[in-house]
């Protein structure tokens, strides 16, 4: 039974910087594709970040694109996503996703949210 499970959120003023945590159990594959999503009220969930689990291979949005950096830790099980110069714009629930596979692959985007097979619950993060 796979479950994700973030942490890490809250509220910063904007400028400010927050580190997100993603820890996975029950995980089986060999590789996979993590990544960050966040989703705005009213609007649609967007890819933020992704990284190939095997390769470390990283993908960005342009719009978090050399303010945010994602990782990986703790023998792969821990997905981070440390945000810095953090805007308004970048409030949200962030969520972290996984998926059997890697990120680059026929069909697949690292950034769309219907290409992820297991979600965690979400964290909040506020930018006042």
């Amino acid at each position: 039974h796979v479950q994700l499970v973030e942490s890490g959120g809250g509220t910063v003023q904007a400028g400010g910087s927050l580190r997100l945590s993603c820890v996975r159990s029950g995980w089986t594959y060999d590789r996979d594709c993590m990544g960050w999503f966040r989703q705005a009220p009213g609007k649609e969930r967007e890819g933020v970040a992704s990284i190939d689990t095997r390769l470390g291979n990283t993908y960005y949005s342009d719009s978090v694109k050399g303010r945010f950096t994602v990782s990986l830790t703790n023998s792969r099980r821990t997905l981070g996503l440390h945000m810095n110069n953090l805007r308004p714009d970048d409030a949200g629930t962030y969520y972290c996703a996984a998926v059997p596979g890697p990120c680059v692959q026929f069909a697949f985007k690292w950034y769309r949210p219907s290409d992820f097979r297991y979600w965690g619950q979400g964290t909040q993060v506020t930018v006042s």
